[in-house]
C-alpha cells in the first residue's frame, strides 16, 4: 500500500522515498505527495528523482506512476518526489469551490442529479441532469458561497474509515461529505469565484467555476 502524505499534509511539496516496485516504465513508491486523478480532481505533475512522471493512476490501494523508457529506477532505490505546488494550489483551490457550489446546488434544487466532475487547473465543472436553465440560480449559489468564503470558515479533512481509506470534508455547520481529494484548510483560501452556465445537451446543464484575481 502506498502511505498517501497528500491527505496528511496537502501543503507538502516534496518527499524522499523509496521505489516499492519497478516493472519497464512503471514504478511505484513507499510513501509519495504526488496526488493520483480522483473523484474528478486532476492528477498532480511532477518528477521523482528528477525524473517527470507522465501518469499517476490509483490501483487499489496503490498509486502506480508512469516513468519515461529508460528511467532506470529499481526496487529499493531512494528517491525525491516533488510537485508543482502552483498548479496543486489551484487544485486545491477550485475543487473545493466545486464542492462548496455543489452543496449549494443540492439545497437549492433538492433532487437535483450530478453526472459528472472534472477539476483542473483552469477551472472545475459540475455537471448536472436538469430541464430547466440553470443561469437564473447561479447568483443565489455565487452569493452563499462568497458568504462562505468570506467567513473563513475551518475545513476539516479525515478518515470515515481508515482501512477502507475512505475520507471526507467537514465545514462545521454547513456540512459533511465524503471525498478523497486534497483540501484547503480554510474556505477563504478559494478567493473570488465567477461561475458560468454551459448547456451540453438537452435535459443538462453544466456549471463552470473560475477563480479571479
Amino acid at each position: 500500500m502506498t502511505t498517501k502524505l497528500f491527505w496528511e499534509n496537502p501543503y507538502q511539496t516534496s518527499n524522499e522515498t523509496v521505489i516499492a516496485t519497478a516493472a519497464a516504465e512503471q514504478v511505484t513508491v513507499a510513501e509519495t505527495v504526488f496526488f493520483a486523478c480522483s473523484g474528478g480532481q486532476e492528477s498532480d505533475h511532477g518528477t521523482i528523482a528528477g525524473i517527470s512522471v507522465l501518469e499517476a493512476v490509483k490501483d487499489g490501494h496503490d498509486i502506480i506512476y508512469t516513468l519515461p523508457p529508460g528511467h532506470g529506477l529499481q526496487a529499493e532505490d531512494l528517491v525525491t518526489i516533488a510537485i508543482d505546488w502552483e498548479r496543486r494550489y489551484l487544485l486545491m483551490q477550485l475543487h473545493f469551490a466545486a464542492e462548496l457550489i455543489l452543496e449549494l446546488t443540492y439545497r437549492q434544487r433538492p433532487g437535483i442529479t450530478k453526472i459528472g466532475a472534472h477539476i483542473s487547473p483552469a477551472k472545475a465543472r459540475l455537471d448536472f441532469l436538469y430541464e430547466d436553465n440553470i443561469s437564473p440560480l447561479l447568483p443565489k449559489l455565487k452569493a452563499a458561497a462568497e458568504s462562505l468564503i468570506q467567513q473563513n470558515l475551518d475545513i476539516v479533512s479525515a478518515f470515515s474509515d481508515p482501512a477502507a481509506e475512505q475520507r471526507y470534508w467537514e465545514v462545521d455547520g454547513f456540512a459533511r461529505v465524503p471525498c478523497g481529494g486534497t483540501h484547503l484548510r480554510k474556505t477563504g483560501e478559494i478567493g473570488d469565484i465567477a461561475l458560468k452556465r454551459n448547456n451540453i445537451g438537452k435535459g443538462k446543464e453544466r456549471i463552470e467555476i473560475y477563480l479571479q484575481g
